[in-house]
């Protein structure tokens, strides 16, 4: 007859339950396919800090070298190599808090400016400020957040409120430009009364000092 030690030994060595693979709801299928279809639209873009014997080098983080450039080109909404080097390297300086790259910190930059999906460099300039304001903002709502006096308070609170302002003003830019200066007047609804009509354009009403006529 066995010890129970040794039954418990036996009891342990069975092999585990197997379970059920998850079944996702139906609203989470939706989900995965949204995700797989922004994707497609406009593939990621990413940096890969590696380091060697020669020191600390960044590419593209794609398989393909030729691939991973024209994604980065892309995000950045440029067709020029000069360019992207030139910002990839005011993102890294912006992005790495340390003297070395920071990865993780230059592909959120990167990812952010790639959702604004800029169009041309003036584009990708003003989205790459906005994600540098975007950290700003958040290190002084950190400090906000942790602050041991009244002074340091007010210079967080200060600091964090000028940033965000600026932040609204650099989508308000983004949303003028984009437009090229062109300004929709839509009409949501006109009514005429039986016996009326419509008019389009300036009317000219009599002034009540008996002047110029005012416009409206």
């Amino acid at each position: 007859m066995p010890s129970p030690r040794r039954k418990v030994a036996l009891a342990s060595s069975q092999p585990p339950a197997v379970t059920e693979p998850y079944k996702p709801t139906p609203a989470e299928k939706a989900a995965l396919t949204r995700y797989v279809a922004r994707g497609a639209q406009r593939p990621p873009a990413r940096i890969r800090v590696a380091k060697g014997k020669a020191g600390i080098s960044t590419g593209p983080d794609h398989p393909d070298l030729g691939t991973g450039t024209v994604n980065l080109l892309n995000a950045l909404g440029t067709a020029s190599l000069p360019f992207m080097n030139g910002l990839l390297s005011q993102i890294t300086n912006v992005a790495s808090q340390g003297r070395e790259p920071d990865e993780a910190g230059i592909n959120f930059v990167l990812s952010v400016v790639n959702g604004i999906e800029p169009r041309d460099e003036v584009e990708a300039m003003l989205a790459v400020q906005m994600a540098a304001v975007h950290l700003a903002t958040m290190t002084f709502a950190r400090r906000l957040a942790h602050v041991e006096n009244l002074p340091q308070q007010e210079g967080a609170e200060r600091a964090f409120n000028k940033l965000a302002r600026t932040f609204t003003t650099q989508i308000e830019a983004l949303k003028r430009y984009r437009s090229d200066g062109k300004q929709t007047v839509r009409v949501e609804r006109v009514t005429v009364e039986a016996g009326g009509q419509a008019v389009v354009g300036a009317v000219n009403i009599p002034s009540r000092g008996g002047g110029a006529p005012d416009k409206i």
